[in-house]
């Protein structure tokens, strides 16, 4: 069945493509439009009541004023607490058959599952739950990219489980690319809905840099200017973009722009300035923007997922680090500062000029902030309960989420973006059309 949001936003331009051809009934169109409207207006919300895993709160919808209707309240869903769920995961390793190993906790004998009983509870408003018909339907007919790391891909992962209750996709990665590993899509064919992970964690041009070959920590050279090809060239067919990047940045980089060496951080060679890490990671997120404004065919909706912390205790990833806790944090436990706030407001920073410079062209970026929320998460890593291939197994993985766990709710929260991003376009195209 199509969606509500789908079925009157057809209607609607049929309406308004009737007005245009026929000024003599414009004013009965006009009611018409309006009546439409009214009856949207009630249905969608009955629509949502029966059809989420919680019901939720009845909306508050003023009518007085149509042009300032808004279906979705406004409201900072970034900013809460965790609180207890009885209700557990959307899924668990038994229900969904495509979680890979690096993120299959229970898999691998972890012996607590408390860290699956927890809820994202904002300030001021609820978060609705995760709807995979509702998110189905949304997204009909389009293509989602993640465009970073393996933290990117982790969250594609979530999403292809939490979507595995109303349907299952079918891998079509080799019709584009050798590199199935890194480089991933997957076609919903009842819905015409394409998702892919396009692998970049620096999102510009990179190269090794280091004689003694390529590790976990050793020097790569980054090319500021230059986005990766990786994603640039494939990105223009995409309607919505979701873009991170994150802890690639810690290990030693040469840093160049127009072919230049302007610095570099943790490298110790003389004769070029040392720059922090934040110097390079906002001309990354600087060009990667810069890239999609600039693509001729690109009209999607650009979403930047914020940084997403580690949680190595008893010593860092490569001396012994673990974290081996069991519940969250509350915010007075765990302060969100230091170096996780410097990255998060470097990353948004350069988004507010982004959507400035956007606006001028028609192009959508929007600031999906999972920072504060993960920060209080130690409890949701694989620790040593996760495989992958290419990792030492002796070494805790603090940096990638367990499935289930904590990172669904970032697509909780992507959802509430892209509904509330639908029903504003909706409206946009309302209000045009009775001004």
């Amino acid at each position: 069945m199509q969606s509500l949001l789908f079925y009157f936003t057809m209607k609607f331009n049929d309406i308004e493509f009737s007005i245009g051809k026929n000024t003599q009934h414009s004013a009965s169109k006009k009611l018409l439009l309006l009546a439409l409207c009214l009856v949207f207006l009630t249905i969608v919300p009955l629509y949502l009541l029966t059809t989420s895993r919680s019901p939720p709160p009845s909306p508050k919808i003023d009518i007085s004023d149509l042009r300032n209707i808004g279906i979705v309240k406004e409201c900072d869903i970034f900013s809460g607490k965790w609180i207890p769920d009885p209700n557990g995961p959307y899924y668990t390793d038994a229900t969904c058959s495509l979680i890979i190993d690096q993120h299959n906790c229970m898999k691998f004998g972890r012996p607590d599952t408390e860290f699956m009983k927890w809820r994202w509870r904002p300030e001021k408003c609820e978060l609705p739950f995760f709807n995979a018909k509702q998110f189905l339907e949304l997204v009909r007919g389009k293509m989602m990219a993640f465009v970073g790391d393996s933290v990117g891909r982790n969250q594609m992962q979530s999403l292809l489980c939490l979507l595995s209750s109303v349907t299952h996709p079918e891998d079509i990665s080799r019709r584009y690319t050798a590199d199935t590993t890194y480089f991933k899509r997957w076609f919903y064919a009842d819905y015409g809905f394409t998702l892919a992970t396009l692998w970049s964690p620096f999102l510009v041009k990179s190269r090794d840099a280091d004689p003694n070959g390529h590790s976990l920590n050793s020097l790569m050279s980054l090319y500021l200017d230059q986005a990766d090809e990786a994603w640039a060239s494939q990105i223009e067919s995409f309607d919505y973009v979701i873009i991170s990047a994150g802890q690639w940045f810690f290990r030693p980089l040469i840093y160049y722009i127009n072919g230049q060496i302007v610095g570099c951080h943790n490298c110790y060679m003389e004769n070029i300035t040392a720059v922090t890490k934040y110097y390079g990671y906002r001309m990354a997120f600087r060009t990667a923007f810069e890239t999609l404004r600039s693509l001729k065919n690109y009209k999607g909706i650009t979403f930047l997922r914020t940084f997403s912390p580690s949680h190595f205790e008893n010593g860092a990833w490569n001396e012994g680090g673990n974290c081996i806790r069991t519940t969250p944090f509350t915010s007075e436990e765990m302060k969100f500062d230091g170096y996780n706030l410097e990255f998060y407001l470097t990353q948004v920073e350069e988004l507010r000029k982004a959507q400035k410079e956007g606006r001028k062209g028609g192009l959508k970026f929007e600031l999906l902030a999972t920072t504060e929320a993960m920060l209080l998460r130690p409890d949701g890593h694989p620790n040593y309960y996760g495989r992958s291939p290419h990792s030492n197994v002796t070494v805790a993985d603090c940096v990638h989420w367990c499935l289930p766990g904590p990172i669904d709710t970032w697509n909780e929260f992507l959802l509430y973006m892209i509904r509330k991003e639908a029903w504003r376009s909706f409206y946009e195209k309302l209000q045009k059309t009775i001004s």
